[in-house]
């Protein structure tokens, strides 16, 4: 009893941890090329800062076969860009305004998100 006990209250704290105290790794990038490991089901990292005003490219090396992971959507610049298995793509986006932004695959299941910050 004393284990089914133990083991309910681990799971309740990994739920608290995964839905409330979680945050995924974030890069800040001022300049340069930001790069993206697409594996796993994840983007690595997935919470990118950016500054407004200022074009920037994304490096993203994919690692995972899944078909899912083929394509990389940036909806609101009207980006979509193949991503070749084991070899990296570079995605150039526009200048942007502040604001967050998401990227996903062509099925939404691999998610990441761009946070534009600052002055134009």
């Amino acid at each position: 009893m004393i284990i089914i006990n133990l083991l309910g209250l681990s799971l309740i704290g990994l739920i608290v941890w995964w839905f409330w105290l979680y945050k995924p790794k974030e890069v800040t990038a001022n300049e340069g090329v930001i790069m993206i490991t697409v594996e796993n089901g994840t983007y690595e990292p997935s919470r990118i800062r950016l500054p407004a005003g200022k074009p920037a490219t994304l490096r993203f090396v994919r690692k995972d076969a899944s078909p899912c992971a083929a394509t990389v959507v940036f909806a609101d610049f009207d980006i979509s860009e193949e991503l070749p298995l084991d070899k990296s793509k570079d995605v150039i986006l526009p200048a942007k305004e502040p604001g967050e932004y998401s990227f996903t695959c062509q099925m939404q299941m691999y998610r990441g998100k761009l946070i534009v910050t600052g002055e134009k």
